[in-house]
């Protein structure tokens, strides 16, 4: 199992030289990658950073580290333009790049302020329309389509990217809603989240993930690599490593220490943090 740090574009990391720096303390502190958050709007007032410019900067500052967005709210986006944005960030760290994908959220904020989709169906057909756009424009052969979202008129997109057969597609999925793992299934890997009444959403708990990860399993029908990432919490110390044990037993193969917006501490005790290496 793989180890990384999973942050947000907004708040402490609003600030792109902070995050590069962050970077590179936790490529030399040993752990495998970093994930940014991909928001454009959060509150009122809120320091963002684009998560796609903050990314190639770290991807020049680095030479290991793998740089995930996690996630990518496709609907949001036109997927011609993340296809050539991936592709260049692909180019950039020599083939380190992971896209994670999902509806978007929160709707209210980031969607409806702009004038954007905001019903859930119509964002996962959307996102269903977007990723088949991916596939096709990242093949390098002439593409075309018509659909009920988006239409594209025969065009062939180069370069092709460093990683084949294309650059990994990570979902996001909230259990027990089944649809969005099928579409996970599908693809490269998937994100985990398990509904939660008071939280609305969380991380799953190791011992949660058993029927997930089956009901993934049973809709794959390639035995190509699959991953599944987990953004959690990660105690210093021996509680940590207990825990990321317990994750990598379960079947995750990508751990993500989770340094969410309300965890308010100076950017020096989150250097002083990574500086301790990755638990156990």
């Amino acid at each position: 199992m793989k180890l990384a740090i999973d942050i947000p574009n907004f708040g402490h990391w609003g600030d792109p030289r902070q995050v590069v720096a962050l970077a590179r303390n936790i490529e030399d502190a040993g752990w495998d990658g970093l994930s940014l958050w991909d928001h454009i709007y959060v509150f009122e007032g809120n320091v963002v950073a684009d998560p796609w410019v903050t990314l190639g900067a770290v991807a020049d500052a680095t030479k290991r580290l793998t740089l995930m967005t996690m996630v990518t709210p496709l609907p949001r986006r036109r997927p011609w333009q993340v296809a050539r944005e991936a592709v260049t960030l692909d180019q950039l760290s020599g083939g380190r790049f992971v896209l994670g994908v999902g509806i978007g959220h929160p709707p209210g904020p980031e969607l409806a302020t702009f004038g954007q989709e905001t019903d859930p169906k119509r964002r996962a057909a959307m996102l269903d329309e977007g990723l088949d756009i991916l596939a096709g424009l990242w093949s390098g052969e002439r593409f075309s389509h018509d659909g009920d979202f988006y239409t594209i008129e025969p065009v062939t997109f180069a370069p092709t990217p460093v990683q084949q057969p294309r650059i990994p597609v990570w979902v996001a999925a909230t259990w027990p809603n089944r649809r969005p793992f099928r579409r996970a299934a599908r693809w490269d890997g998937v994100a985990p989240l398990v509904a939660d009444p008071e939280a609305e959403f969380r991380p799953p708990e190791p011992d949660e993930l058993a029927p997930i990860l089956r009901y993934v399993a049973e809709h794959r029908d390639t035995d190509a690599p699959f991953d599944v990432t987990v953004s959690a919490y990660l105690p210093p110390g021996g509680e940590g490593a207990e825990r990321a044990a317990a994750y990598a037993e379960a079947g995750v193969t990508w751990l993500r220490d989770l340094w969410g917006p309300w965890r308010n501490e100076p950017f020096e005790a989150w250097l002083d943090r990574v500086q301790l290496g990755t638990p156990g």
